[in-house]
């Protein structure tokens, strides 16, 4: 029964729902020369309850008052209990019943006050038991449901209170970070804005101001990545890469910045990224192949923004080269951000010697609304 399809299986249940019934009273003795007629019509409008049950109470009245419909008329109370859910809704329902089957039996008969007391209890009972069986099955539908409804509540309730404690342990490892971090960059922009104005040398003077102003950046970036902006900073993004460039060249990385093709504004988090792959690989090399030339190249394509990092080899070429470490993310963190942006990351060493890093960004859609896109470097300068 179980492997028939749905259809097919609701079509037996109903015809076995309409022909048992049928049988009984085929096997009845009937009162009245109608009573089999009746009672088969009522057995008949059954399938009526999938409309509206109270049809086929009103067919199984007949076949009640012919005294051979009580089959029909149980399964047509059945019905209604499920179909109403409440008790005040089917009692008035009940009361056509009792009086159909009672009225017939006292205007044919003659019967002692005993008898009619006992006879209208037992009819009572016939049409209540199979309403109250409809009613409690209604009734444990609908408590079913309540529960998984306050199950998935529950759930959803435990989800977002882990989500508020995690949320909350994030927001306090940041607080402690930006304490802990925040101070000693503090410290060391003071000492060397110290060491910048009483010091007497002017390549001492420039090594403290590149001190400061690299100790103030890191600080102000390291704000920006725990959330804790003010409104009044906003976080590195792809018009500082020149100024990045430029720092990087002060600091003494021979490197140099090469746009190549018609630049276009593009959305706050794509030049974020692309800002952090050039910072990241310009301390890489900086790192792991000092004195070496840098090339940075942006390349500007219809469809897309390609980003390339290409530094020479090494004097030392056999000294491997690790994942870049720079601003607290390697080869993984980078590679997280550009695919976040819809971008893709590469990373590898050169035939030459050196390492290259590539990113390449889509400019299909234009900047989020409301967030306004960045002007290139070119506009920029």
């Amino acid at each position: 029964m179980r492997n028939l399809h749905p259809a097919v299986r609701r079509g037996l249940v109903e015809l076995a729902v309409v022909l048992v019934p049928a049988g009984l009273v085929l096997l009845g003795a009937p009162s009245f020369s109608w009573s089999v007629t009746a009672a088969l019509v009522a057995c008949l409008l059954l399938p009526l309850r999938h409309i509206w049950p109270p049809l086929a109470l009103l067919g199984a009245v007949w076949g009640l008052a012919g005294g051979l419909g009580w089959l029909p008329a149980q399964v047509a109370l059945y019905a209604l209990g499920r179909w109403s859910g409440r008790m005040w809704v089917t009692l008035p329902w009940l009361a056509l019943p009792v009086v159909s089957a009672v009225v017939p039996v006292l205007l044919t008969q003659v019967l002692s006050w005993q008898t009619i007391v006992l006879m209208v209890v037992v009819v009572i009972l016939y049409t209540a038991s199979p309403a109250a069986l409809g009613l409690l099955v209604s009734t444990r539908a609908r408590l079913t449901e309540s529960l998984r409804q306050l199950e998935v509540a529950r759930e959803e309730a435990l989800v977002a209170s882990q989500d508020a404690a995690r949320a909350q342990e994030r927001a306090r490892i940041g607080r402690e970070i930006h304490d802990a971090v925040g101070h000693h960059a503090t410290l060391i922009a003071v000492g060397a804005a110290a060491i910048a104005a009483s010091t007497g040398e002017d390549e001492t003077r420039r090594g403290a101001e590149q001190l400061r102003i690299l100790a103030k950046r890191a600080l102000a970036e390291m704000r920006a990545a725990l959330g804790l902006l003010d409104g009044t900073e906003h976080p590195a993004g792809f018009t500082e890469i020149a100024a990045l460039v430029a720092g990087s060249r002060a600091a003494g990385v021979d490197v140099a910045l090469l746009d190549d093709g018609e630049p276009r504004d593009i959305a706050p988090g794509v030049g974020r990224a692309v800002y952090r792959v050039v910072q990241e690989s310009l301390t890489n090399a900086a790192r792991h192949a000092p004195g070496t030339a840098v090339r940075v190249e942006l390349r500007w394509r219809p469809t897309e923004l390609q980003v390339q990092i290409r530094n020479a080899a090494p004097a030392r070429t056999h000294r491997r080269r690790r994942d870049v470490q720079g601003g607290g993310a390697g080869l993984t963190g980078l590679t997280e951000r550009v695919t976040a942006m819809g971008g893709l990351l590469s990373a590898a060493p050169t035939s030459d010697g050196g390492f290259l890093v590539a990113a390449t960004f889509p400019l299909g859609a234009d900047p989020a609304p409301g967030m306004g896109g960045e002007r290139s470097l070119a506009e920029r300068r």
